[in-house]
């Protein structure tokens, strides 16, 4: 039996610490505040890529095998923890009407349910939205999670296995000894040993790594985001175009983000961007005008070139390994992500091919 550390505890870095544990081994977990709140905590939860043929085959790789696990996890969670992810399969409506030729491309080359509808088949699969379009795409089997309740299911879950959960414990970095990790150095001054560290930090993994060579090309991205309370049945599917998307959960309430913003590690909400969100999701959809709008909130995506993650050993140092850099997509890639990481420090035969993933792998 080995004993493995975890740095960071959003999706990616509890799903790995899962799997690790999953497979007899101890697992120390170490998170900077409280596990699953960050981009985990703040973003959509779509099931799948937005836009998916926009993103290269790995990414695509990475998706489909989350996507065949997600009721098994799911399923095994809310049963564990009584903790239910709320997996909904609601389908996904797209507005891209220039881009259908790429899109059935790609559905035909990874065997994806797409199909083309006008005004009036939209009209019928989302009743509310206020102008539907004559030319738009359906994907049907696209489901969606409730987020922070998977999050908050994962912990639970963790804690049953007897994973040490470190909360409120900033790592500084690896402890790197003769071109090995030997474990991390907290902020308390303490060294914690390990076999093998595995950084899955979200945006924050580039500045644990800063000083280490080759440093992942992750840095961070804010996204606001909306939640309307309504009743529910209110707005039935998730809808997405031009990047802003609406995702109704079962309660009713209704999330409606997000933006885009290069502004470093400043994670606070505006004005102007929940002014510009609210016109345009009441816009499309009026019946949101008449729902208060309950909360307004700010996450940090780890953007990476192409939107493809750093999955992988460290080049030159042993027994160090990165999860990180998922950008929009942790939650839809973080189930692949982690089997993919576990079995690359497990030396277990990898459920895809590494290579995408690696290190030092070029990416775009």
């Amino acid at each position: 039996m080995s004993h493995f550390l975890v740095v960071g505890g959003g999706a990616i870095g509890m799903l790995t610490a899962l799997e690790l544990r999953s497979a007899g081994h101890d697992v120390s977990l170490f998170e900077r505040g409280e596990t699953g709140r960050e981009s985990s905590w703040a973003g959509g939860g779509i099931v799948s890529p937005l836009f998916p043929w926009r993103y290269l085959d790995s990414v695509t790789r990475l998706a489909s095998w989350s996507q065949s696990v997600y009721p098994a996890l799911c399923s095994d969670l809310f049963r564990h923890t009584g903790v239910d992810p709320e997996l909904t399969d609601c389908g996904l409506l797209l507005v891209a009407p220039d881009e259908h030729d790429a899109a059935f491309a790609w559905a035909r080359e990874h065997d994806r349910a797409l199909e083309a509808v006008d005004r009036a088949a939209f009209h019928r699969l989302e009743p509310q939205a206020a102008d539907p379009p004559d030319k738009a795409l359906w994907m049907p089997t696209v489901a969606q999670v409730r987020n922070p309740r998977m999050v908050t299911a994962l912990r639970t879950r963790l804690d049953q296995l007897g994973v040490a959960l470190h909360t409120a414990s900033e790592v500084r970095a690896p402890s790197v000894e003769g071109g090995r990790c030997r474990g991390v150095l907290t902020g308390d001054g303490a060294t914690h040993e390990a076999d093998a560290v595995v950084v899955c930090a979200g945006a924050w993994s580039a500045g644990l790594l800063a000083d280490l060579p080759a440093p992942p090309a992750i840095h961070p991205v804010r996204g606001q985001m909306l939640l309307f309370r309504a009743a529910p049945g209110t707005i039935t599917r998730m809808v997405l175009e031009a990047s802003r998307y609406v995702i109704p959960r079962r309660d009713g309430r209704t999330l409606f983000g997000s933006t885009i913003e290069e502004v470093g590690f400043d994670k606070q909400t505006t004005q102007a961007a929940r002014d510009e969100l609210h016109a345009i999701a009441t816009a499309r959809f009026p019946v949101l005008a008449d729902c208060p709008v309950e909360a307004h909130w700010a996450g940090l995506r780890p953007s990476s070139p192409a939107g493809v993650p750093y999955i992988g050993p460290h080049p030159a140092i042993d027994g160090l390994f990165v999860n990180a850099g998922h950008f929009r997509n942790g939650i839809v890639l973080g189930p692949a992500s982690a089997r993919l990481a576990a079995d690359l420090v497990l030396g277990r035969t990898p459920i895809v091919d590494p290579a995408p993933y690696a290190w030092t792998a070029a990416r775009g």
